[in-house]
This record gives structure tokens, C-alpha cells and sequence, in this order.
């Protein structure tokens, strides 16, 4: 399986153990990824703003990726969310796509409408057999139990999406940590949005409402927290501490990107995934993971 691989602006800054977990289990799973180091912005930051630009700029992004590969790999939610719907509107509508062609040849681009635009867990979910991965897995995670938070725009809008989920009844992490051997808790409120986006107009009640999930997660005796987002990661493991101290509460939950917990079940070094990167100490959580499957 050979993939074009795009990780956005917020990856390479601000979450890049959430890079090395999956350049690790893609590895171990046979996923060529094929960077794409032309490739700029999504054009999700000015998409409120001038949504002609903002497609322009994604389509130049698909244009680098039709160029190794029909299938455009990515692990930024807000990332999957553009280049879906630019990539689903401009092979509904020819007109569209050749007005678009005229602009990016100025910048000798071309984009023929071939990529296929999807997030790394939904690559897991849809193309690779179960037993593929539960036949790799050498570390018992059964003692575990986790919360899965999807984010906004890992499923929406359906249409561009092909509705490979369900928006209102979610399925597909859970399924994915579940190959892990861990357990997955449902609990209220799970397809809430993170509150990451009012976090630049209203930092006090953006970090409210992540505090109202981490309050339910909480009761849950949850063990951690799985998702697929760096924005989210932002919210939930980053902000934690501040939310603590904001708040007068006590967490202390570990926030886990999805390749970071599929690694740890293969059984790979999480320094390898990242994990001293987490900002919610993961410590405890691995010491209780240190045994090997039996055979």
C-alpha cells in the first residue's frame, strides 16, 4: 500500500508524536508513505474568510499528491475535513475544476480529480483486515479501559465523507482500539467538540467545555484518552494542567493519539511513538502495560 503522506502546519510543530507513532505502525503494517515536501497549507485557516483561495490552496495540495499516488494519506482531522470536501467538489463539478486548473497552472499545477483523501484511522478501519493487526499485537492491553473522542471533523460533513461511519452513533475508534485489546468506555457527551475552536475568541470557555468532558471521563475511571486530532490533543493533553489549575480540579489523565496506543500493542519502545512527548505523564499507564502476551 504506497500513500501520499501530508501532515499540515500543526504536526510538525506542536505534534510530532503523533508523526512518529504513525511512520511507526504504517512501517510495521507495510503503508509506504510518500512525503510531500512542496506541499503547503491545507487552507483551513483562511477558509472563513475567502473560501476561493482556501480551495485553490488545497487543491494545490492534492495536485502534489496525484503526482505519487491516487490516495492522499493524512492525520489532521481539520486537514482530512479541506482536502475531503475540495477533493468531493471538484469531481462533482467539471466547470469548477477546470476554473481551478487555470489557477494552478500559474504555479505549473494540475489537479485531473484522481485522489482519494483519507485519515490514517480511517485507512486502519476500511483497508486493513483486523487480523492483519491482531496478528501483530505482542503486549496485553486488556486491563485497560479508554474514552474515544472523535473531534468535528473526522465524520462531517457525511456527503464528502461517503458516510463510512455513522455521525450519530460513532463506531469506528472504538472498533480500533478495541483490535488493541483494550477497553473502550462510552460515556456522555462523547461527540462533543473539543473546545478548541473558540480557543483563540474565548479561552475561558473553550477550556470549559474540555473540562466538562474530562469531568465525564473522569467518572468513568477511565484510563486515558484515545483520539485522532492533533487540535484536540491541544485541548485535552496540553491544556490539561492549566484546566487544573484554572478550575481547582484534579485529572491526571493521559491523552493517546491512536498509532501511539496501536504501537504500544505491537509492542514497540514508546520512545519511538513519542511518548515523552505527551504532556500528561504516561508513566503509570506503562508500567501497567509491561508484560508480553502469553503464547
Amino acid at each position: 500500500m504506497k500513500s501520499a503522506f501530508f501532515l499540515g502546519c500543526t504536526i510538525p510543530v506542536r505534534a510530532q508524536n503523533f508523526e512518529m507513532a504513525t511512520r511507526e505502525v504504517a512501517k510495521a503494517l507495510g503503508i509506504e508513505l510518500v512525503d510531500l515536501p512542496s506541499a503547503g497549507c491545507c487552507g483551513y485557516p483562511v477558509r472563513s474568510v475567502d473560501a476561493k483561495r482556501a480551495r485553490l490552496v488545497a487543491a494545490a495540495v492534492l495536485a502534489d499528491a496525484e503526482a505519487v499516488s491516487d490516495s492522499l494519506l493524512t492525520i489532521c482531522t481539520a486537514c482530512t475535513g479541506v482536502l475531503t470536501e475540495t477533493a468531493h467538489e471538484l469531481s462533482e463539478d467539471a466547470e469548477l475544476l477546470t476554473e481551478v486548473n487555470e489557477e494552478l497552472a500559474k504555479v505549473g499545477k494540475q489537479y485531473r480529480g484522481t485522489v482519494k483523501v483519507r485519515h490514517f484511522a480511517r485507512v486502519l478501519f476500511e483497508d486493513v483486515p483486523p487480523e492483519t493487526i491482531t496478528n501483530k499485537i505482542t503486549v496485553d492491553l486488556s486491563n485497560l479501559r479508554f474514552a474515544c473522542h472523535y473531534g468535528c471533523h473526522y465524520l462531517k460533513p457525511h456527503e464528502a465523507y461517503k458516510e463510512f461511519d455513522s455521525v450519530e452513533n460513532p463506531q469506528s475508534l472504538d472498533k480500533l482500539v478495541q483490535l488493541t485489546g483494550a477497553q473502550t468506555v462510552s460515556y456522555l457527551g462523547k461527540k462533543r467538540c473539543c473546545g478548541g475552536a473558540c480557543l483563540a475568541v474565548d479561552e475561558n470557555l473553550a477550556l470549559a467545555i474540555t473540562k466538562e468532558k474530562l469531568d465525564t471521563i473522569k467518572k468513568q475511571k477511565a484510563d486515558g484518552i484515545v483520539l485522532i486530532c492533533p487540535f484536540c490533543s491541544i485541548m485535552y493533553d496540553t491544556n490539561q494542567k492549566k484546566i487544573e489549575k484554572d478550575f481547582e480540579s484534579v485529572y491526571s489523565i493521559p491523552v493517546l493519539f491512536y498509532p501511539q496506543l496501536l504501537g504500544l500493542a505491537f509492542g514497540m519502545d514508546p520512545k519511538n511513538l513519542g511518548f515523552q512527548m505527551n504532556r500528561v505523564k504516561t508513566k503509570e499507564l506503562l508500567d501497567r502495560i509491561a508484560q508480553p502476551v502469553s503464547s
